[in-house]
């Protein structure tokens, strides 16, 4: 998308033109909305509207609508229900103080929903359809934004095979979708430090696996991991390497990153197996910005347990796009049971943490332009 100047007011007016518009006869009264938008679970309220699109072999991408909100019609025979082709993405609109309604770095994630849909064999969705899908629901439900400082509008893109069809090869005909939900912040009490289960019986992928695409399969097979770590008073479990169990990859849905008491920080390298997350490339940037050395490595998990145990770690946070920024105090596992430094929320990850919010905000500079006005 560097072709495009997406400072022009118009381009997401020009992208989003592209989808029929068919408006909801029966939204939700304003009262209820408001409502629904106060104190949102994550997940669990939805728009008026979504977006649908179909592939099919031999003449692509067609039928691009906006409509009202409800359920698909999908065949029991679909291979998505068989074979668990699918993908998804996962973003966030934005209504800073002056009503404006912005997305962060949608073009990365347009990107990014590229190679997941190269990996699951699934048709490629350009990144204009993608941008355009995005903000022609956000166009139309932007009531649906709420204004409270870090609530969102949670979009949720998703392409998968529905054609009819039980033999095992690419299909023939896909569908994609986007929705939208109303989302609170991730720490409803103000953010804390979480207890991290580390796991390395059960892993979510592998080499040569499905690691960096973002797929369902993916977070289904991090399930009975989560579930050890709930057992063991942990809120979020870390995987290693399912290789050699030997190195730190990455929590269910949340990169990783550890500071040294030199400066330095580490995050754990793009092997295959992590996901390359939108949220952990914007913090390596702010960190360069910032003149801290980020090390990009594989990282021995034997290490890491002995350097908090030294004092030679000071900081270890996650961060993705639902919490924005993570603060971890504690790592367990069968074999150790590690506090970082003093249990409490880092310096500097509390500082990543609102520099990245307020740009997302409209409250700090927004230096590399990664924020995208709708309207």
């Amino acid at each position: 998308m560097n072709v495009y100047n997406h400072h022009d007011p118009e381009l997401l007016t020009r992208l989003a033109s592209n989808f029929d518009v068919e408006p909801n006869l029966h939204p939700v009264s304003d009262a209820e909305r408001e409502n629904m938008i106060d104190k949102p679970a994550f997940g669990q309220v939805f728009s008026d509207s979504m977006v649908t699109m179909r592939w099919r072999d031999g003449s692509g991408w067609s039928d691009r609508q906006v409509k009202p909100f409800g359920s698909l019609n999908i065949s029991p025979a679909a291979a998505v229900l068989h074979y668990a082709q699918e993908i998804f993405e996962g973003l966030k609109a934005y209504k800073r103080q002056d009503g404006s309604i912005w997305l962060f770095r949608p073009d990365a994630n347009a990107e990014r929903f590229q190679d997941s849909a190269q990996r699951l064999s699934l048709p490629n969705l350009s990144v204009e359809d993608f941008i355009g899908s995005v903000a022609a629901l956000v166009r139309q439900d932007a009531q649906w934004v709420p204004s409270r400082r870090e609530y969102t509008l949670y979009l949720r893109p998703f392409m998968y095979a529905s054609e009819a069809f039980l033999g095992v090869r690419s299909p023939k005909q896909v569908d994609y979708c986007v929705i939208a939900s109303p989302s609170g912040p991730y720490f409803t009490g103000g953010v804390k430090p979480v207890s991290i289960w580390v796991e390395d019986r059960w892993f979510r992928t592998g080499p040569g696996g499905t690691g960096y695409a973002k797929c369902g399969g993916n977070y289904a097979a991090s399930l009975v991991a989560g579930n050890r770590g709930t057992d063991h008073d942990c809120e979020q479990v870390c995987f290693v390497d399912a290789a050699s169990k030997t190195y730190l990859e990455e929590l269910g849905g949340m990169n990783m990153f550890v500071v040294h008491r030199d400066g330095h920080i580490e995050t754990p390298c793009l092997t295959g197996t992590i996901l390359p997350g939108v949220t952990r490339r914007s913090l390596i940037e702010l960190l360069n910005d910032r003149g801290l050395k980020v090390c990009e490595m594989m990282i021995r998990m034997d290490d890491l347990v002995n350097d908090i145990r030294s004092g030679d770690v000071t900081e270890i946070f996650a961060c993705g796009t639902a919490a924005i920024v993570t603060p971890i105090k504690r790592l367990k596992s069968s074999n150790f049971d590690v506090t970082v430094a003093t249990g409490e929320a880092g310096t500097l990850t509390m500082q990543l943490r609102e520099q990245l919010l307020g740009i997302q905000l409209g409250e700090v500079d927004d230096s590399h332009n990664w924020m995208w006005r709708v309207m």
